[in-house]
Protein backbone atom coordinates (compact mmCIF):
# COMPACT_ATOMS: atom_id res chain seq x y z
CA UNK A 1 0.00 0.00 0.00
CA UNK A 2 2.83 2.35 0.82
CA UNK A 3 4.43 1.63 -2.54
CA UNK A 4 1.16 2.45 -4.34
CA UNK A 5 0.88 5.77 -2.50
CA UNK A 6 4.46 6.67 -3.44
CA UNK A 7 3.78 5.75 -7.06
CA UNK A 8 0.63 7.91 -7.08
CA UNK A 9 2.45 10.82 -5.48
CA UNK A 10 5.22 10.62 -8.05
CA UNK A 11 3.00 10.27 -11.13
CA UNK A 12 -0.27 11.84 -10.00
CA UNK A 13 -0.28 14.46 -12.76
CA UNK A 14 0.18 11.81 -15.45
CA UNK A 15 -2.73 9.74 -14.13
CA UNK A 16 -4.99 12.78 -13.87
CA UNK A 17 -4.23 13.79 -17.46
CA UNK A 18 -4.93 10.23 -18.66
CA UNK A 19 -8.36 10.02 -17.01
CA UNK A 20 -10.28 11.95 -19.73
CA UNK A 21 -8.55 9.91 -22.45
CA UNK A 22 -9.40 6.61 -20.75
CA UNK A 23 -13.01 7.68 -20.15
CA UNK A 24 -13.35 8.68 -23.82
CA UNK A 25 -11.77 5.38 -24.94
CA UNK A 26 -14.11 3.35 -22.77
CA UNK A 27 -17.30 5.23 -23.77
CA UNK A 28 -16.64 5.41 -27.52
CA UNK A 29 -14.52 2.28 -28.10
CA UNK A 30 -14.81 -0.43 -25.45
CA UNK A 31 -18.49 0.00 -24.53
CA UNK A 32 -19.81 0.04 -28.16
CA UNK A 33 -17.64 -3.00 -28.98
CA UNK A 34 -19.06 -5.01 -26.07
CA UNK A 35 -22.65 -3.75 -26.48
CA UNK A 36 -22.72 -4.49 -30.21
CA UNK A 37 -21.62 -8.06 -29.49
CA UNK A 38 -24.51 -8.41 -27.03
CA UNK A 39 -26.85 -7.07 -29.74
CA UNK A 40 -26.00 -10.03 -31.98
CA UNK A 41 -27.91 -12.30 -29.59
CA UNK A 42 -30.96 -10.04 -29.32
CA UNK A 43 -33.90 -8.95 -31.40
CA UNK A 44 -33.30 -5.28 -30.72
CA UNK A 45 -36.27 -2.93 -30.70
CA UNK A 46 -35.85 0.84 -30.79
CA UNK A 47 -39.12 1.16 -28.91
CA UNK A 48 -39.99 -1.57 -26.45
CA UNK A 49 -38.12 -4.40 -24.80
CA UNK A 50 -35.49 -6.32 -26.74
CA UNK A 51 -35.83 -10.09 -26.95
CA UNK A 52 -33.07 -12.68 -26.55
CA UNK A 53 -32.94 -14.87 -29.69
CA UNK A 54 -29.69 -16.77 -29.22
CA UNK A 55 -27.82 -17.57 -32.45
CA UNK A 56 -30.72 -16.70 -34.76
CA UNK A 57 -28.99 -13.58 -36.12
CA UNK A 58 -25.78 -15.52 -36.78
CA UNK A 59 -27.69 -18.28 -38.55
CA UNK A 60 -29.40 -15.65 -40.69
CA UNK A 61 -25.98 -14.64 -42.01
CA UNK A 62 -25.55 -17.98 -43.78
CA UNK A 63 -29.06 -17.74 -45.21
CA UNK A 64 -28.51 -14.24 -46.57
CA UNK A 65 -27.49 -14.54 -50.23
CA UNK A 66 -26.92 -10.79 -50.51
CA UNK A 67 -24.51 -10.90 -47.56
CA UNK A 68 -22.53 -13.71 -49.19
CA UNK A 69 -22.50 -11.78 -52.46
CA UNK A 70 -21.39 -8.62 -50.63
CA UNK A 71 -18.52 -10.44 -48.91
CA UNK A 72 -17.36 -11.81 -52.27
CA UNK A 73 -17.63 -8.35 -53.87
CA UNK A 74 -15.54 -6.91 -51.05
CA UNK A 75 -12.77 -9.46 -51.61
CA UNK A 76 -12.96 -8.84 -55.36
CA UNK A 77 -12.77 -5.09 -54.83
CA UNK A 78 -9.66 -5.59 -52.67
CA UNK A 79 -8.08 -7.61 -55.48
CA UNK A 80 -8.71 -4.77 -57.95
CA UNK A 81 -7.64 -2.05 -55.52
CA UNK A 82 -4.69 -2.97 -53.26
CA UNK A 83 -1.81 -3.71 -55.65
CA UNK A 84 -2.61 -0.93 -58.18
CA UNK A 85 -2.88 1.61 -55.35
CA UNK A 86 0.52 0.60 -53.96
CA UNK A 87 2.12 0.50 -57.42
CA UNK A 88 0.75 3.89 -58.48
CA UNK A 89 1.73 5.48 -55.16
CA UNK A 90 5.30 4.19 -55.56
CA UNK A 91 5.43 5.36 -59.18
CA UNK A 92 4.28 8.87 -58.27
CA UNK A 93 6.83 9.01 -55.43
CA UNK A 94 9.61 7.99 -57.84
CA UNK A 95 8.53 10.73 -60.25
CA UNK A 96 8.73 13.33 -57.48
CA UNK A 97 12.05 11.94 -56.18
CA UNK A 98 13.58 11.94 -59.66
CA UNK A 99 13.93 15.72 -59.54
CA UNK A 100 11.57 16.36 -62.45
CA UNK A 101 10.97 20.03 -63.26
CA UNK A 102 8.08 21.76 -61.49
CA UNK A 103 8.30 19.24 -58.63
CA UNK A 104 6.10 21.30 -56.29
CA UNK A 105 3.44 21.58 -58.98
CA UNK A 106 3.36 17.81 -59.49
CA UNK A 107 3.24 17.21 -55.75
CA UNK A 108 0.13 19.36 -55.54
CA UNK A 109 -1.50 17.72 -58.57
CA UNK A 110 -0.83 14.20 -57.34
CA UNK A 111 -2.08 14.98 -53.84
CA UNK A 112 -5.11 17.05 -54.93
CA UNK A 113 -7.57 14.09 -55.13
CA UNK A 114 -6.79 13.20 -51.50
CA UNK A 115 -8.01 16.56 -50.18
CA UNK A 116 -10.87 16.93 -52.66
CA UNK A 117 -14.35 16.00 -51.50
CA UNK A 118 -15.24 12.44 -52.39
CA UNK A 119 -18.68 13.61 -53.51
CA UNK A 120 -17.09 15.94 -56.07
CA UNK A 121 -14.75 13.25 -57.39
CA UNK A 122 -17.59 10.73 -57.55
CA UNK A 123 -19.66 13.19 -59.60
CA UNK A 124 -16.80 13.65 -62.06
CA UNK A 125 -16.23 9.89 -62.21
CA UNK A 126 -19.94 9.36 -62.91
CA UNK A 127 -19.69 11.69 -65.91
CA UNK A 128 -16.43 10.14 -67.18
CA UNK A 129 -17.82 6.60 -67.01
CA UNK A 130 -21.40 7.39 -67.94
CA UNK A 131 -23.00 4.52 -69.84
CA UNK A 132 -24.40 6.92 -72.44
CA UNK A 133 -22.72 8.39 -75.50
CA UNK A 134 -22.26 11.66 -73.61
CA UNK A 135 -19.84 10.02 -71.18
CA UNK A 136 -16.23 11.08 -71.68
CA UNK A 137 -14.81 7.57 -72.11
CA UNK A 138 -17.57 6.51 -74.50
CA UNK A 139 -17.11 9.74 -76.45
CA UNK A 140 -13.39 8.99 -76.86
CA UNK A 141 -14.07 5.35 -77.75
CA UNK A 142 -16.39 6.47 -80.55
CA UNK A 143 -13.41 7.99 -82.37
CA UNK A 144 -11.74 4.58 -82.70
CA UNK A 145 -14.92 2.73 -83.61
CA UNK A 146 -15.50 1.01 -80.26
CA UNK A 147 -19.10 0.56 -79.13
CA UNK A 148 -20.32 2.47 -76.09
CA UNK A 149 -19.81 0.64 -72.80
CA UNK A 150 -22.30 0.56 -69.94
CA UNK A 151 -19.60 0.80 -67.22
CA UNK A 152 -21.52 1.53 -63.97
CA UNK A 153 -24.66 -0.09 -65.41
CA UNK A 154 -22.83 -3.31 -66.32
CA UNK A 155 -22.49 -5.87 -63.53
CA UNK A 156 -19.15 -7.07 -64.99
CA UNK A 157 -17.61 -3.59 -65.15
CA UNK A 158 -19.13 -1.57 -62.31
CA UNK A 159 -16.93 -2.88 -59.49
CA UNK A 160 -13.76 -2.27 -61.53
CA UNK A 161 -14.87 1.31 -62.19
CA UNK A 162 -15.46 1.85 -58.45
CA UNK A 163 -12.01 0.40 -57.71
CA UNK A 164 -10.53 2.84 -60.22
CA UNK A 165 -12.24 5.71 -58.41
CA UNK A 166 -10.75 4.64 -55.06
CA UNK A 167 -7.29 4.17 -56.61
CA UNK A 168 -7.46 7.68 -58.05
CA UNK A 169 -8.61 9.10 -54.70
CA UNK A 170 -6.07 7.35 -52.44
CA UNK A 171 -2.87 7.03 -54.51
CA UNK A 172 -1.74 10.52 -53.52
CA UNK A 173 -1.57 9.55 -49.86
CA UNK A 174 0.36 6.35 -50.60
CA UNK A 175 2.71 8.53 -52.63
CA UNK A 176 3.51 10.50 -49.46
CA UNK A 177 4.40 7.34 -47.53
CA UNK A 178 6.65 6.08 -50.30
CA UNK A 179 8.24 9.49 -50.81
CA UNK A 180 9.13 9.61 -47.10
CA UNK A 181 10.66 6.15 -47.42
CA UNK A 182 12.68 7.15 -50.48
CA UNK A 183 14.05 10.16 -48.60
CA UNK A 184 15.41 7.81 -45.93
CA UNK A 185 17.50 5.65 -48.27
CA UNK A 186 21.19 6.68 -48.10
CA UNK A 187 22.42 8.26 -51.35
CA UNK A 188 25.83 6.61 -51.08
CA UNK A 189 24.18 3.24 -51.80
CA UNK A 190 23.11 4.50 -55.21
CA UNK A 191 26.54 6.02 -55.83
CA UNK A 192 28.22 2.71 -55.03
CA UNK A 193 25.84 0.88 -57.34
CA UNK A 194 26.52 3.37 -60.13
CA UNK A 195 30.28 2.85 -59.74
CA UNK A 196 29.71 -0.90 -60.04
CA UNK A 197 27.90 -0.31 -63.32
CA UNK A 198 24.33 -0.95 -62.15
CA UNK A 199 21.57 0.35 -64.39
CA UNK A 200 18.72 2.47 -63.04
CA UNK A 201 16.42 -0.54 -63.07
CA UNK A 202 18.93 -2.69 -61.15
CA UNK A 203 19.40 0.09 -58.58
CA UNK A 204 15.64 0.24 -58.12
CA UNK A 205 15.17 -3.53 -57.91
CA UNK A 206 18.18 -4.29 -55.69
CA UNK A 207 18.27 -1.17 -53.50
CA UNK A 208 15.10 0.93 -53.59
CA UNK A 209 12.45 -1.77 -53.60
CA UNK A 210 13.95 -3.96 -50.82
CA UNK A 211 14.72 -1.01 -48.53
CA UNK A 212 11.13 0.18 -48.85
CA UNK A 213 9.92 -3.06 -47.25
CA UNK A 214 8.65 -1.35 -44.04
CA UNK A 215 6.71 1.12 -46.20
CA UNK A 216 5.34 -1.70 -48.37
CA UNK A 217 4.09 -3.45 -45.25
CA UNK A 218 2.49 -0.33 -43.76
CA UNK A 219 0.80 0.67 -47.02
CA UNK A 220 -0.38 -2.91 -47.53
CA UNK A 221 -2.06 -2.92 -44.12
CA UNK A 222 -3.84 0.42 -44.49
CA UNK A 223 -4.95 -0.20 -48.09
CA UNK A 224 -6.27 -3.63 -47.16
CA UNK A 225 -8.27 -2.24 -44.24
CA UNK A 226 -9.52 0.61 -46.42
CA UNK A 227 -10.59 -1.77 -49.19
CA UNK A 228 -12.72 -3.84 -46.82
CA UNK A 229 -14.39 -0.70 -45.47
CA UNK A 230 -15.38 0.61 -48.90
CA UNK A 231 -18.82 2.19 -48.84
CA UNK A 232 -19.03 5.72 -50.18
CA UNK A 233 -18.42 4.97 -53.88
CA UNK A 234 -21.10 2.25 -53.94
CA UNK A 235 -23.50 4.50 -52.04
CA UNK A 236 -22.98 7.51 -54.30
CA UNK A 237 -22.68 5.91 -57.73
CA UNK A 238 -24.41 2.53 -57.93
CA UNK A 239 -26.50 1.95 -54.78
CA UNK A 240 -25.07 -1.55 -54.73
CA UNK A 241 -26.25 -2.38 -58.26
CA UNK A 242 -26.60 -3.50 -60.89
CA UNK A 243 -27.85 -6.84 -59.59
CA UNK A 244 -25.94 -6.37 -56.30
CA UNK A 245 -22.62 -6.50 -58.21
CA UNK A 246 -21.25 -3.53 -56.24
CA UNK A 247 -22.91 -4.27 -52.91
CA UNK A 248 -20.01 -4.44 -50.47
CA UNK A 249 -20.10 -5.73 -46.91
CA UNK A 250 -20.22 -2.24 -45.38
CA UNK A 251 -22.86 -1.10 -47.85
CA UNK A 252 -25.02 -4.13 -47.03
CA UNK A 253 -24.45 -3.48 -43.32
CA UNK A 254 -25.62 0.11 -43.82
CA UNK A 255 -28.79 -1.04 -45.58
CA UNK A 256 -29.61 -3.60 -42.92
CA UNK A 257 -28.97 -1.20 -40.03
CA UNK A 258 -30.18 2.17 -41.26
CA UNK A 259 -32.70 1.29 -43.96
CA UNK A 260 -34.27 -1.85 -42.48
CA UNK A 261 -33.50 -0.80 -38.88
CA UNK A 262 -32.35 -4.34 -38.07
CA UNK A 263 -29.51 -3.33 -35.76
CA UNK A 264 -28.99 -6.81 -34.33
CA UNK A 265 -28.23 -8.38 -37.69
CA UNK A 266 -26.20 -5.31 -38.67
CA UNK A 267 -24.08 -5.93 -35.56
CA UNK A 268 -23.45 -9.49 -36.80
CA UNK A 269 -22.24 -8.12 -40.13
CA UNK A 270 -19.96 -5.65 -38.34
CA UNK A 271 -18.34 -8.51 -36.43
CA UNK A 272 -17.91 -10.48 -39.65
CA UNK A 273 -16.09 -7.46 -41.08
CA UNK A 274 -13.96 -7.19 -37.92
CA UNK A 275 -12.97 -10.88 -38.03
CA UNK A 276 -12.11 -10.76 -41.74
CA UNK A 277 -9.88 -7.70 -41.33
CA UNK A 278 -8.27 -9.18 -38.21
CA UNK A 279 -7.45 -12.50 -39.89
CA UNK A 280 -6.06 -10.87 -43.04
CA UNK A 281 -3.99 -8.40 -40.99
CA UNK A 282 -2.51 -11.25 -38.92
CA UNK A 283 -1.66 -13.19 -42.09
CA UNK A 284 -0.01 -10.12 -43.58
CA UNK A 285 1.89 -9.54 -40.35
CA UNK A 286 3.13 -13.13 -40.33
CA UNK A 287 4.31 -13.30 -43.94
CA UNK A 288 5.14 -9.70 -44.84
CA UNK A 289 5.88 -8.01 -41.51
CA UNK A 290 8.85 -10.05 -40.29
CA UNK A 291 11.97 -8.22 -39.12
CA UNK A 292 10.71 -4.76 -39.98
CA UNK A 293 13.42 -2.18 -39.36
CA UNK A 294 13.51 1.41 -40.48
CA UNK A 295 16.80 1.31 -42.30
Amino acid sequence: MKRIKEEWRRNALVYIVLIPVLVHFFIFQIFPFIYSFILTFLHYRIIGTSEFVGLRNWIQLFQDDIAMKSIWNTFLFSFYYIVPTMALGLLLALVIKSGVRFTKFFKGVFFLPVVTSFVVIAGIWDWIFSGTESGLINYMLSFIGVESQLFLSDSSQALIVLAGLSIFKVSGSTMIYYFAGLQSIPKDMYEAAKIDGATSFKSFWLITFPLLKPIHFYVLIITTIGSFQIFDSAYLLTSGGPNFSTSTLVYHLYNIGFTNLNFSYAAVLSYVLFVIILIISLIQRKYFGKDQNIY
